[in-house]
């Protein structure tokens, strides 16, 4: 038996005196899909346009060495930080990680076959894979207004590749034999006052119905919301309770919470359980706000383990899709998606060790005395030694990771 295995075994003695069973958290946590964004790797530039600056909200800070210069490199880094993910993985691409083929392509004519290599590299690894349309970046069309522009012309652009997308989703989920999950954000909106606030969201509510007419068995769409952004701060017409509205009277998507799309003050953990009260599916975005969403990498934090814990009281896991969304440009970028990857599944693990059935009990009882007192003595119990033997099970380095690691 070696150290880890060792450790392990005094752990989940210390576990069981709680009431936890700590095999079969193991064994359920791995079976659990995080999605993890490609776009870490490279700061969202993608494949379409290698040399396009970044349009329509959407800004990557930072400039620290190591950003793959072609496909080539962005695979081989990409390779490298799946090395380091535990758990089943699902990849989360944008279209605009497309492969042309030498063909000139425009996005509202994308389709499966721009995305054979990803399906192929998918099944070498074992992973899922999710999708998100790219309503923004296009040198050719308005990105500060999509789906809610008043230019029919360029809407309707905005709507075909919307479209092409779901199809695309839908051709991931068949490929693989698992749900693919086409999120759907936007960043439309106005700097400055705005006076009609209707008229651009029923604009909006017309291009999502033309968007989802069609039913698609693999895949299920989302809709991401947002507070504000850059462009667009005093006005969004796709809010959180825009897109609650329009999935919970079209059932044509589910809602994407994203950390970091909510007032500074604002945690989305407690929001989940008015969805769940009716039964609907949540996707996730779970990434770390420092003041705004700047998009800062997940970390083993307060907010990250209050989602992941809301989500086990409920044993959710069919229900609320976790997914990590950021991008930091400041640090190494390989190890910057695996730290987001890692903590937002130690926080998983963390709040699956709780015994949570018997804290319900409590709370039930009406003890609240014991309830926190045993909330407060899980802190302390050696979940860093279970973690270690998860990594070892799943083949991938413990905390030996960080030796190799760039200075930046």
């Amino acid at each position: 038996m070696g150290k880890v295995e060792l450790r392990y075994q005094i752990a989940k003695e210390m576990y069981a005196e709680m009431g936890v069973d700590t095999d079969a958290i193991l064994q359920k946590l791995a079976a659990i899909p995080i999605s993890v964004h490609c776009w870490q790797i490279d700061d969202l530039q993608g494949f379409e346009f290698p040399d396009a600056e970044m349009s329509g909200g959407i800004a990557a800070f930072g400039d620290a060495p190591g950003k793959p210069r072609n496909r080539e490199e962005f695979m081989v880094q990409l390779n490298r930080a799946l090395d380091l993910i535990p758990g089943h993985t699902k990849l989360a691409l944008h279209a605009i990680y497309l492969d042309k083929h030498g063909k000139n392509i425009a996005r509202n004519e994308i389709g499966p076959s721009e995305f054979v290599e990803w399906v192929d590299f998918a099944k070498e690894r074992g992973i899922g894979l999710d999708f998100n349309p790219t309503y923004f970046s296009h040198p050719d069309f308005d990105s500060s207004s999509t789906l809610t522009n008043s230019d029919e012309g360029i809407r309707r652009f905005w709507i075909e590749h919307g479209i092409a997308c779901r199809r695309i989703g839908d051709y991931f989920g068949r490929e693989l034999g698992e749900i693919c999950i086409t999120n759907h954000w936007i960043g439309d909106g106005n700097k400055d006052i705005t006076v009609d606030k209707l008229r651009p969201r029923l604009i909006l509510k017309d291009s999502l119905d033309q968007i989802f007419a069609e039913k698609l068995e693999h895949n299920l769409d989302s809709c991401e919301s947002k507070v504000f952004g850059l462009g667009s701060e005093s006005y969004v017409p796709g809010s959180h309770e825009f897109y609650t509205e329009y999935a919970a009277h079209t059932g044509k998507c589910i809602v994407c919470m994203d950390a970091g799309h909510f007032h500074p003050t604002e945690m989305i953990g407690p929001k989940f359980t008015s969805y769940l009260a009716f039964g609907d599916e949540i996707m996730l975005h779970v990434s770390r706000p420092v003041r705004w969403d700047s998009d800062h990498v997940v970390i083993l934090d307060d907010p990250t383990r209050e989602i992941m814990e809301e989500i086990a009281t409920y044993d959710a896991y069919d229900k609320v899709h976790i997914g990590t969304d950021y991008f930091d440009a400041s640090i190494n970028r390989i190890a910057a998606m695996a730290i987001g990857a890692r903590s937002a599944r130690k926080a998983l693990l963390l709040a699956m060790l709780r015994p949570i059935e018997t804290l319900k009990q409590l709370e039930y009882e009406g003890n609240t005395t014991k309830r926190l007192a045993l909330i407060e003595e899980m802190k302390t119990m050696p979940a860093g030694l279970v973690w270690d033997y998860f990594c070892e099970r799943e083949g991938v380095p413990g905390r030996e990771w960080i030796r190799d690691l760039a200075t930046r």
